[in-house]
């Protein structure tokens, strides 16, 4: 299989490898894409980082990220 480095893609091809991309996740994410209905599993993930999120056990306070790089 040949390598090609993004920066010899035209932007036609970096266009849909992105766009394979997405539908690739998208129908890994839902049960029914039609219908927006999440996989048991990856809603079961969402509500269990939501709850680590809630508890301060995970991400970061967005105030503090603004100051911490210095973009407010």
């Amino acid at each position: 299989m040949m390598e090609t480095l993004v920066a010899q893609m035209t932007k036609e091809e970096l266009i849909e490898v992105i766009e394979a991309i997405i539908e690739r996740k998208l129908l890994e994410l839902f049960d029914n894409v039609d219908s927006l209905e999440l996989k048991p599993e990856v809603e079961s993930r969402l509500l269990r980082q939501k709850a680590l999120v809630t508890q301060g056990e995970r991400g970061h306070i967005f105030e503090d990220i603004v100051q911490q790089l210095d973009l407010g």
